[in-house]
């Protein structure tokens, strides 16, 4: 194990056990007093910046969090117009075993959740016929075996794409799908795209996803209760310097000790918060070389559902790839005629940017091809557009040919011990999950309390 492994599962391990102590009432209370006086600035009301503004706060700094969006939560909400949660971000806790941060705030709200059981799956060809049990094992111990491969043949400085080592798959119907619906919608990003090498050497907690069916964003309530949270609060620039900062915003400027900025990569990458000084090439190298891609969500609502109810995943072998080939079956925890379609890899940028028109009859042809005239008119449609949204321009980050783990971990750590990055972008281990952005938050306060 190299170093950086080392050091990134040290902090793992004593992240999870602070964020056990901070939801039982003993860190607080343990930390109470540590920064009065103190003022500080937290850009963003997701996971991470909640996470962070809730440690501050309750060690006694004077915390103002600002958040773009009208409301607090950022790539976590929940749509309940539909009579059942559409997750219109983070839609599964991953691993939700005991030290799971994610889990700890589930319980810590009395959370309900159901198993989704990934087995429990049916797979349709590209004429809309039904693959055999046989024929769809055989294609799962296919792609898992180019995956073990992978692991144990290639080197680490080996810059090549994901699709460049699995080219011959991607030529066969069975394979492109499996790249497609288990990689590239883990991983937010097109195989094209996608380091050979890390696309999947980051960590991962091993018990069985799981849907919260009370609605996920109900979990960030206790972090944001008592905080001086603004809303719809756009921040443009941010002057930092080793005698503290001051953050201009749409709504003016705010002075402070400290500054946490939990903005998405997608942000960070397109230059919308202007950093005097700039920040330092390293992090700036990283922010350019990790991936930012988007998964897209389509829920549809129907009077009456003309799928197997008792079925928990539809796969579509779809063109080109990526388009909608995975389907949800709310019926498996709701008592709502819901089905919801994603979009992964490439097809996900195409199908944010389609108007609601477009994705809804893009969508329902996919359904139409497997089911017919059974599918109507739904009555209900939602959908999302992460790589659209000003505020967050995509959904989560990936591995890039080239990039390094370490890339990810040097955007947490302080800049000036005055500025701190902190969201899913800057913990390798754990990017692209709630867990790991809310562990990347207390780490950033971790990092303030420690300047004191």
């Amino acid at each position: 194990m190299t170093k950086d492994a080392f050091d990134r599962r040290t902090f793992l391990k004593t992240s999870t056990a602070l964020s056990a102590a901070l939801l039982l009432g003993t860190q607080r209370l343990a930390r109470a007093g540590a920064l009065d006086g103190k003022k500080v600035v937290v850009i963003g009301a997701g996971c991470a910046g909640l996470g962070a503004a809730r440690t501050l706060a309750d060690s006694g700094a004077d915390v103002t969090v600002l958040e773009a969006k009208p409301h607090i939560g950022g790539r976590l909400l929940t749509d309940w117009s539909m009579g059942a949660p559409f997750e219109v971000g983070a839609g599964w806790i991953h691993g939700p075993e005991q030290a799971n941060p994610t889990k700890q705030l589930a319980d810590a709200v009395g959370a309900e959740y159901v198993v989704t059981d990934d087995d429990n799956l049916v797979v349709f060809d590209r004429d809309g016929e039904e693959i055999s049990e046989d024929m769809l094992e055989e294609i799962g111990d296919d792609w898992w075996a180019a995956v073990e491969r992978m692991d144990n043949e290639l080197e680490n400085h080996d810059n090549r794409s994901l699709a460049d080592i699995v080219s011959g798959d991607l030529r066969d119907d069975g394979l492109n799908w499996a790249w497609s619906a288990y990689t590239e919608f883990s991983k937010g990003g097109p195989v094209k795209n996608l380091s050979a090498v890390l696309f999947d050497d980051d960590d991962a907690f091993d018990t069985p996803d799981v849907v919260v069916t009370t609605g996920y964003d109900a979990l960030l309530k206790p972090l944001a209760e008592g905080l001086n949270i603004k809303l719809s609060t756009v921040v443009s620039n941010i002057q930092y310097s080793t005698d503290g900062a001051v953050v201009k915003t749409s709504a003016g400027d705010f002075e402070a000790d400290y500054v946490v900025c939990s903005v998405s990569l997608g942000v960070l990458k397109a230059g919308n918060i202007n950093f005097a000084p700039p920040l330092p090439s390293s992090y700036q190298r990283a922010i350019d070389k990790v991936g930012f891609g988007s998964v897209t969500k389509i829920a549809f609502k129907f009077d009456q559902a003309f799928w197997d109810v008792e079925t928990q995943y539809f796969g579509a072998m779809t063109a080109p790839k990526g388009r909608w080939n995975y389907w949800v079956n709310y019926r498996t925890f709701s008592d709502e005629n819901i089905i919801l379609g994603l979009s992964v890899g490439s097809y996900a940028i195409t199908a944010d940017q389609m108007s609601e028109a477009e994705a809804k009859a893009d969508a329902l042809d996919v359904l139409r091809n497997i089911w017919g005239d059974a599918v109507t008119e739904p009555t209900q449609m939602l959908r999302t557009t992460w790589y659209t949204d000003p505020h967050t321009l995509g959904a989560y980050a990936y591995p890039t040919p080239g990039a390094s783990a370490s890339m990810y971990d040097r955007l947490g750590e302080p800049v000036e011990d005055r500025l701190m990055l902190c969201g899913e972008h800057t913990i390798f281990d754990y990017a692209g999950t709630t867990h790991g952005a809310y562990i990347t938050g207390l780490r950033a306060a971790e990092h303030i309390l420690d300047s004191v």
